[in-house]
């Protein structure tokens, strides 16, 4: 049970920080505020996939499937920060 809160805590927090990075690209225009919060949008499913893989089906393997968000969230803000190094 305390794993199942932790799961979804984590998933409130990526959609959390998400929205917070993107609100402030909007205000601010900085990029790298774009990427973070492109890559916390591909975080946020990843852990809610986690919640499903380990809480709701548990007997069903989710692994790759969950690490698919996650992968392109990292790739999205590998990209961002390789982009914005290059400048």
């Amino acid at each position: 049970m305390l794993a199942a809160s932790v799961y979804v805590l984590c998933t409130i927090t990526s959609l959390a920080c998400a929205v917070l990075l993107l609100r402030g690209y909007g205000r601010a225009g900085a990029p790298l505020l774009l990427w973070s919060g492109l890559a916390f949008l591909g975080f946020s499913p990843g852990n809610a996939l986690l919640v499903a893989d380990a809480v709701i089906l548990p007997d069903v393997d989710l692994s790759l499937i969950r690490t698919i968000p996650t992968l392109i969230g990292l790739a999205a803000l590998l990209y961002g920060l390789i982009w914005e190094g290059s400048r």
